[in-house]
């Protein structure tokens, strides 16, 4: 079985599912001009590919289904030039050797990328590769262009390979293996390009912006789907009517292959468009200017009473904005603010609320301003703004007062809090929803309940935390196919979990975090660290406050909880750890490299890419390989996925630093299989650095 689900570990926790599926659906984040989708969830004619891109950044769902095939597919514009394509599918009475369930189901990646754009004298070239990690049930290959011939009619035509050259081929560029990939997953690189080639083509039509008439050619024979009595291709013709609703949304109604009626339905969503334009939080205030008299006021200074009272107001005024205030050092020209930020996503809006709060509380005396937020009483950074740049230039953009604005290593500028603070206590109730995919007995199983989750802060760098959920209904546990593995069962008794698991205690632990020295951050944590597993985890990072690059170290001993996920453990414990580099690599793109030990004992590496923007959303991919072989790590041959991290605030439009990702695993196997720990450092650290402030700098002076 696969995995889908919400990680409350990510970036900024979760709110609630149900709003990251709603992130999902249309809304105002939708290009204005798209390109019309097909059958596979790409940009297509009908059943055959175009050389089309949908804007950069795209995010697309589509829902097909004919003749007793349903596809689902994630679509994503990777650049504007390459797309990028997740696909579920299930066939009805497919005859597959060996394959026993009524239906038989198939996951398959596609890549294409864009050759050449359309211009006034060419038209736009793609290549392509279809279903090139999986199974090869949809295995092929294509070269298409496409060009506006009218103002209103497009003319495609390519060559393809595999199923695309499986009707009508009028030639060979040698032999292509047709057989099915056992365990699938691995690419399927000696079949590209390979074997007979036929030509596919067609017309679109669009007599308005929201209406699309097409005719195809297809050299999709069907072999398979034919050969199972599926379908009935009487004629290689398809001829389509698409209609986009103004939210972006596809409809669309096909007549297949001379025999069968098609239906489609395909959601857009961008991260780089806002859901609710011009949010909903309030103004901040003003920034008050200094009069000339105020600049020479030092007579504050040796008034106990007065300076208690700016201590008094600065708690205030921060509480008003959803601060929390840690502290605050003042000397007669300068101030240094400590604080907590737990609502706003974007830490530039923190930063530029506070810093407008100092000017209207602090003596006129005080001309610089050191902002130092605080996470798990680590001191992050500190960021250093000139009073009199913030007055005279709260209108103008704000690449201005970046460039006079300087962020340094905060070591050392995190004293001990002030009374008061401490303990503090956070907790929440709410619902959670459990997705399970993938299963053959069950495409898709749900678990729906309540959870209880607290975080007592004892002082500022201790954090005892806790979650208890309760299953309302659902049918996780309803999982009987028995999961074959040759490694010690380390993830593949999760059914056992689900089913025992009621209520389930899902982490119960006490986390201390530091600051050993500078460009240096550390965490310890001991308990119950997740559903499966108990034990001790400990991780330095070394993240220098201007820098790209991070290189981090994690040592865990864990031993594998009881299924009841009460306080019992069971007997298998293990060693595992990883060193770790990260890299903002620019351009909106952040890579991943952990090489290490896996709770089965096996060694090997993890490689992430996400592209990243701005608001939070996160859009990326992950494989891990190790000395596992394929056929002993079982189908699906090596552990990968995918993952959407939607913040919450761009679903709703106001400030929040809450955020749900999604994790599309193929499948839950063994191998590669590492321990879940909350609160790594490195997500929690890099937020309030020069890279990642600068890319969120715009919402300063919101």
């Amino acid at each position: 079985m696969g995995a889908f689900r919400t990680s409350d570990q990510a970036r900024r926790r979760a709110g609630t599912v149900g709003l990251t599926l709603c992130a999902l659906i249309p809304s105002a984040a939708v290009p204005q001009s798209l390109p019309q989708f097909g059958l596979y969830g790409t940009p297509s004619l009908i059943d055959m590919p175009t050389a089309e891109m949908a804007p950069d950044a795209t995010l697309s769902t589509t829902l097909s289904h004919f003749a007793g095939t349903t596809r689902t597919t994630l679509t994503f514009q990777l650049l504007p030039r390459l797309t990028g394509s997740f696909r579920y599918s299930a066939i009805q009475d497919l005859a597959v050797p060996g394959y026993t369930k009524s239906s038989y189901y198939d996951r398959s990646f596609d890549l294409r990328y864009q050759i050449l754009t359309e211009t006034g004298n060419r038209p736009a070239v793609a290549i392509g590769l279809q279903d090139f990690i999986g199974t090869g049930l949809y295995g092929g290959e294509y070269i298409v262009a496409s060009k506006a011939i009218l103002p209103k009619l497009r003319l495609t035509g390519g060559l393809g390979w595999g199923r695309l050259g499986s009707y009508g081929s009028f030639g060979s560029t040698g032999t292509r293996p047709t057989e099915l990939i056992g365990q699938g997953g691995v690419p399927t690189y000696d079949r590209w390009f390979r074997g007979d080639v036929a030509a596919f083509g067609g017309l679109t039509w669009t007599p308005t912006k929201q209406l699309a008439v097409k005719l195809e050619y297809s050299s999709d024979a069907y072999t398979e789907e034919v050969a199972s009595g599926i379908i009935d291709r009487k004629s290689p013709w398809n001829f389509g009517i698409d209609y986009t609703l103004r939210n972006g949304t596809q409809l669309s109604l096909y007549s297949l292959y001379g025999s069968e009626v098609g239906a489609q339905i395909t959601f857009h969503t961008n991260p780089k468009i806002a859901s609710v334009p011009g949010g909903n939080e309030s103004a901040p205030l003003p920034v008050a200017r200094r009069s000339a008299a105020d600049l020479r006021d030092l007579g504050w200074q040796t008034d106990d009473i007065a300076v208690q009272n700016l201590h008094t107001r600065m708690k205030d005024a921060l509480k008003g904005e959803d601060l929390i205030y840690e502290g605050m050092t003042l000397t007669a020209t300068t101030a240094t603010l400590r604080l907590r930020n737990r609502r706003y996503g974007e830490e530039p809006q923190a930063l530029g609320r506070a810093a407008r709060a100092m000017t209207r509380i602090l003596p006129g005396s005080i001309e610089t301003f050191t902002i130092v937020p605080i996470v798990n009483g680590m001191a992050m950074s500190a960021v250093s703004f000139s009073r009199s740049d913030l007055e005279n230039l709260e209108n103008s953009a704000a690449s201005e007062l970046l460039a006079r604005t300087e962020v340094r290593d905060a070591y050392g500028l995190a004293p001990k809090a002030e009374q008061g603070l401490y303990p503090a206590l956070n907790w929440s109730f709410s619902p959670y929803l459990a997705l399970s995919v993938f299963d053959p007995d069950n495409p898709v199983r749900a678990d729906f309940g309540m959870r209880l989750q607290a975080d007592y802060n004892l002082a500022p760098n201790w954090v005892l935390s806790g979650a208890i959920a309760k299953k309302l209904t659902g049918n996780l546990d309803s999982v009987i196919r028995p999961i074959p593995s040759s490694l010690p069962r380390v993830r593949t008794d999760y059914a056992q979990y689900s089913k025992e698991g009621d209520p389930a205690i899902e982490h119960l632990t006490l986390s201390a975090f530091g600051r050993p020295g500078q460009n240096l951050y550390s965490r310890l944590t001991v308990g119950y660290l997740e559903s499966m597993y108990a034990g001790v985890s400990g991780e330095i990072l070394w993240k220098p406050v201007d820098s790209r690059l991070a290189l981090g170290a994690e040592l865990n001993y864990v031993k594998q909880r009881d299924f009841d996920q009460q306080f019992g453990l069971r007997d298998y414990d293990t060693f595992t750890g990883h060193v770790s580099a990260y890299y903002d690599m620019g351009y909106g793109f952040h890579g991943q490299l952990d090489v290490g030990r896996y709770l089965a004992g096996d060694v090997g590496a993890t490689m992430t890419l996400d592209r990243e923007f701005s608001n939070g959303w996160r859009v990326g991919a992950y494989a891990t390989f190790t000395n596992v072989e394929f056929d002993d790590f079982g189908e699906g041959s090596f552990d990968k996925g995918i993952r959407v991290t939607i913040p919450i605030g761009w679903a709703i439009g106001s400030a929040s630093r809450k955020s749900n990702t999604v994790n599309i695993q193929s499948l839950t196997r063994d191998g590669g299989a590492r321990v879940n720990v909350r609160d790594r450092l490195y997500e929690r650290v890099r937020d309030y650095h020069s890279p990642e402030l600068a890319k969120e700098w715009g919402r300063v002076w919101r």
